[in-house]
């Protein structure tokens, strides 16, 4: 019984020993869950790198509108040039065959048959009767020929960069949905309260009418301003959502100014003006390289379509890194 009981007492005092070590030993606390600013903080940076992708979308497309129309350009150019070439071949087939009159004609068959105009021109200069075609159309022909190729380069040239151009779209598109996936996984992390937290950053309450602007100014700044609430939709001009430069765009177009679909391309489309010169309706950018435009409308606000989150909303000049201003018209 005695060493039982003491076998029992040394097992006590094992436990008791192993039980303090484990309670001296830091304990690891579990990860904490990350706060709204941080959430905030990661959602507007991928907001941000699908802007930025935005511009590109914005700027290739812009691209691909001129590159069409100079290639709908140069096929009517080259048709023209086709039709020219073609009647100028008509006349030297025609003095050729007046040279040949009364000939064997299988040779001359042979050129003057010819669909191809480099084998016609070069088949015209081995016959005998190229001293007796005038001059002046040989030369206007091959001319017409160099002109031809010209044009068919150009118009071949165009169609490789409109091919180009379109695949640089196609990029810019994935780049901004694999951003935005990404954003929204961020979201739906979140327990309902914080993501509503996060998504119900309200817009400063601004009207139109305390903004003190006359002429063009103020009926550009009366459309941005009715859009305030509206969702923000890279790529697109409204009417129901706006990305930045769509809504700028929109906007001057209201009061009779064209503005380019590209926050980059508005800032080469007006005069440059310093902060301390800004009025209601000179335009704001952001970031370097430029992948944001606002409007300003005084008191140290601006009203821009922002991001997916929030929309189109009034907010503070600075709220992002400012780089400069025009003042369209």
């Amino acid at each position: 019984m005695t060493h039982g009981r003491n076998r029992l007492i040394a097992a006590g005092v094992a436990t008791l020993a192993v039980a303090g070590v484990v309670g001296m030993l830091p304990s690891t606390p579990a990860q904490a869950a990350p706060s709204i600013k941080d959430v905030q903080a990661k959602v507007d940076d991928l907001y941000r790198q699908a802007e930025v992708a935005g511009e590109r979308f914005d700027a290739a497309n812009l691209r691909l509108k001129q590159l069409r129309a100079e290639l709908e350009d140069l096929q009517a150019d080259q048709k023209h040039q086709g039709e020219q070439l073609s009647g100028v071949r008509d006349q030297v087939r025609d003095s050729v065959l007046s040279q040949f009159e009364g000939s064997n004609m299988s040779a001359v068959g042979q050129v003057v048959t010819s669909e191809d105009p480099k084998v016609f021109l070069a088949g015209l200069s081995t016959m005998s009767a190229y001293d007796g075609i005038q001059n002046s159309l040989l030369t206007d022909y091959a001319n017409q020929v160099n002109a031809l190729d010209l044009r068919r380069e150009a118009t071949a040239h165009r169609t490789d960069q409109v091919a180009d151009t379109e695949a640089d779209l196609k990029k810019a598109k994935a780049e901004i949905d694999d951003k935005l996936a990404e954003a929204k996984k961020v979201l739906d992390g979140l327990q309902a309260d914080q993501r509503e937290a996060l998504l119900s950053r309200d817009s400063t309450r601004v009207s139109a009418a305390d903004i003190g602007a006359s002429g063009s100014a103020a009926s550009a700044i009366a459309f941005a301003m009715a859009q305030v609430g509206k969702a923000y939709v890279y790529g697109a001009a409204g009417d129901s959502a706006y990305d930045c430069s769509g809504l700028t765009m929109r906007a001057w177009g209201a009061a009779g100014v064209s503005l380019p679909h590209s926050s980059a391309a508005q800032y080469n489309s007006g005069r440059h003006i310093s902060e301390s010169e800004l009025q209601p309706g000179d335009l704001v950018f952001y970031y370097s390289p430029i992948s944001h435009v606002g409007m300003y409308i005084g008191n140290g606000m601006i009203v821009n379509a922002e991001n997916p989150s929030v929309g189109v909303k009034v907010t503070s000049l600075h709220e992002m890194p400012y780089v400069g201003a025009v003042r369209p018209g």
